[in-house]
């Protein structure tokens, strides 16, 4: 249980739902109550295809590379680290938000499902397996999908203040996670090389 909700906790602040709240409402202001809820069907359809199809295939691709989980975790730390500290110091210029088909694009990818999601996926499933990751995600996905569904109550209730103070707080627990992939990738990378060496002592 206790592994289970760092790996949930870790993809929830990585997708930062409350984030992309004002984004999606921005975007469907125009649109009435069912084209509303197609928009967020289709983005969590997108963003569920991308993260698992990422989380396998991304993972084999990496094994043929030669990409040990040391390195892997050290490179998808730095870029967390990197993506929070651009959303803490540049909000006004969003990290993750092309322009594109609104549902798929750029709803499911990349402001759901973008490269912090898939970093942080293709990490949790290398140190907490990838069943325990998938079903993190998958109630992240869920819960995805009713914050879109009820998007303008979920805003209301918490104001814009309080959206722009809990995405600073999400940010800044993003780089924290980013620093602690780094520490732990750097960690079992010395470890490997000590192993590998060893018989030189």
């Amino acid at each position: 249980m206790d592994e289970f909700f760092v790996t949930f906790v870790a993809l929830f602040i990585a997708v930062d739902i409350i984030g992309v709240l004002p984004v999606y409402l921005g975007f469907v202001a125009s649109l009435d109550i069912q084209a509303r809820q197609r928009v967020a069907a289709e983005a969590s359809l997108t963003a569920a295809g991308i993260g698992v199809g990422f989380l396998f295939l991304g993972d084999a691709v990496l094994h043929v590379m030669g990409v040990s989980t040391g390195d892997f975790q050290m490179a998808g730390g730095l870029l967390l680290l990197l993506l929070s500290i651009h959303d803490l110091l540049q909000p006004g210029l969003p990290s993750r938000q092309p322009l594109g088909r609104l549902g798929v694009v750029p709803l499911g990818t990349p402001l759901i499902v973008g490269p912090a999601v898939l970093t942080t996926l293709l990490t949790l499933a290398r140190s907490h397996g990838y069943l325990l990751t998938v079903i993190a995600f998958s109630v992240n996905l869920v819960l995805v999908w009713l914050a879109l569904r009820w998007a303008p109550v979920v805003v209301r209730v918490i104001g814009e203040a309080g959206t722009q103070a809990m995405a600073k707080v999400f940010g800044l627990l993003l780089a924290a996670i980013g620093v602690t992939f780094i520490r732990r990738g750097l960690e079992l990378t010395l470890r490997e090389g000590y192993g590998r060496f060893s018989w030189l002592s």
